[in-house]
């Protein structure tokens, strides 16, 4: 079974087109990830601020 011009071309096309709809796919779970990543980071900086912060009250008491 013979290709004309234009079914190759339309294959290629349909081709590129699946390629980058699957990329986008990608893209967009690896996006998902690195937010999930960020909360993470954010809610341990938040965690180590508050130990921070509890840290200088204490010190702030014992030096008076």
């Amino acid at each position: 079974m013979a290709f004309g011009v234009q079914e190759l071309t339309l294959s290629i096309i349909i081709g590129t087109l699946a390629s980058i709809v699957y990329s986008l796919r990608v893209l967009v779970l690896m996006e998902r990830r690195i937010a999930r990543i960020e909360a993470h980071i954010e809610k341990v900086v938040n965690n180590i601020m508050k130990e921070e912060i509890q840290i200088e009250k204490s010190l702030k008491k014992k030096r008076k």
